[in-house]
């Protein structure tokens, strides 16, 4: 099969400054991939690199065999690349349905897609977006991605601030997604026992390269990686909620 996402010694930055050096990646349609690491280690450069807001000093990004190198970012977002900011970036004058329907491109997911996998923005559906909590605007955020249809989806951090009873409704969520409905998607964690339940395979960067690329599997059974690169041991039962 071949690769949906591919990138080939991809350095970038911002001005003068490499935050990720020779970046070797590949995502095949269906799979997921979490992206773990500490504070400042490059993991929303990443993303951004990805989306196409970064310097790229060197290297080739390619999705569907479409080389996406220098193409601007709205160019790359019609060429199917949905993204979920940590800045959540929703309309806050407009409600949760306008939100919705405001970016909605024709295919799969549609309004009632979105309001059956969040109830809660059904519910809210005649909310404006600065009526909403912090994780109802994520789920908002995450909705609003989903209805552009896109062939891959990218999450910066989207379990970042928010209750934990929040951030177990939206691994759930997150769950059906990308393992239920087999979106290919990118997941960037801090915290890697959040996420390792959802993804198929996982990398951890360190000072901008990847220092360990695996199964999120081997990692939640055999976390040493996780205690020698990000210093924290996962929780195999934490791990493992969003797969239940």
């Amino acid at each position: 099969m071949s690769d949906l996402l591919n990138l080939q010694q991809v350095s970038a930055g911002y001005g003068d400054a490499i935050v990720i050096s020779k970046i070797d990646l590949s995502l095949k349609p269906g799979e997921s991939l979490a992206v773990l690491g500490r504070n400042g280690t490059g993991k929303t450069t990443l993303i951004n690199t990805i989306i196409g807001v970064t310097r790229l000093r060197g290297g080739s990004i390619t999705l569907g065999g479409r080389d996406l190198t220098t193409t601007r970012p709205d160019k790359r977002a019609l060429a199917g690349i949905g993204w979920v900011p940590q800045e959540r970036n929703i309309f806050k004058s407009l409600t949760v349905e306008e939100n919705i329907t405001a970016v909605a491109r024709p295919g799969a997911w549609n309004l009632a897609r979105v309001y059956e996998m969040f109830p809660r923005l059904k519910e809210r559906r005649s909310n404006l977006g600065n009526q909403l909590s912090g994780g109802e605007q994520q789920m908002l955020a995450i909705a609003r991605a989903l209805v552009l249809n896109p062939k891959l989806m990218l999450l910066d951090e989207p379990t970042e601030g928010l209750a934990p009873i929040i951030i177990e409704e939206l691994l759930a969520a997150l769950s059906r997604i990308i393992r239920g409905e087999g979106m290919s998607a990118i997941v960037v964690e801090q915290h890697a026992q959040k996420i390792l339940g959802v993804t198929d395979n996982a990398l951890i960067l360190d000072r901008g390269t990847i220092v360990h690329a695996g199964p999120s599997r081997a990692l939640i059974e055999d976390p040493a990686a996780l205690e020698q690169h990000l210093g924290v041991t996962a929780k195999k039962k934490s791990a493992r909620v969003a797969a239940h």
